[in-house]
């Protein structure tokens, strides 16, 4: 069973509704969730914000954070969440947002992606540095941790 069927069997199990807010994954974990026939019932949206002017206008994330800390912040991350569990029906939402390459700096280097796992209730952020991969390798890693964030906050041990 693949990770996305096992998220689509636990958000059933568990009546969860799930959105997601994608930045540098482009869509990929929303691509993954809605490949699975039957996702219909648990997936209610994706928001693929890849500028900061996205960001702001669909997820409501401060332009004030953006300035202070970047786009690729735990911060955004955690406002990334909020606005799409905000702008949905959704009861569960991850948000990425970090550089897949090629670049970055030495403050923010490539493969570093932050992560945002919000409820109507609660928020956990994270950063994940995958190292300079490469784009592709990249983004499917930060698809898959997404996807494992999602599965683990479903299937609470």
């Amino acid at each position: 069973m693949t990770l996305a069927e096992q998220i689509l069997a636990s958000a059933q199990k568990s009546q969860a509704i799930i959105a997601t807010a994608e930045s540098c994954t482009g869509g990929m974990v929303s691509a993954a969730i809605t490949d699975v026939p039957g996702s219909s019932a648990v997936f209610d949206r994706g928001f693929v914000t890849y500028t900061n002017a996205a960001k702001t206008d669909m997820l409501g994330v401060s332009t004030r954070t953006l300035e202070s800390v970047g786009a690729v912040s735990e911060e955004v991350a955690r406002e990334m969440a909020i606005g799409a569990i905000a702008n949905s029906t959704a009861t569960l939402s991850v948000s990425i947002t970090g550089i897949a390459g090629p670049g970055g700096s030495d403050h923010k280097p490539e493969g570093r992606v932050c992560f945002g796992l919000a409820t109507r209730t609660d928020v956990h952020t994270e950063t994940k540095d995958f190292g300079a991969l490469g784009r592709d390798s990249v983004r499917k890693a930060a698809r898959d941790h997404a996807l494992n964030l999602l599965l683990r906050a479903l299937s609470p041990e």
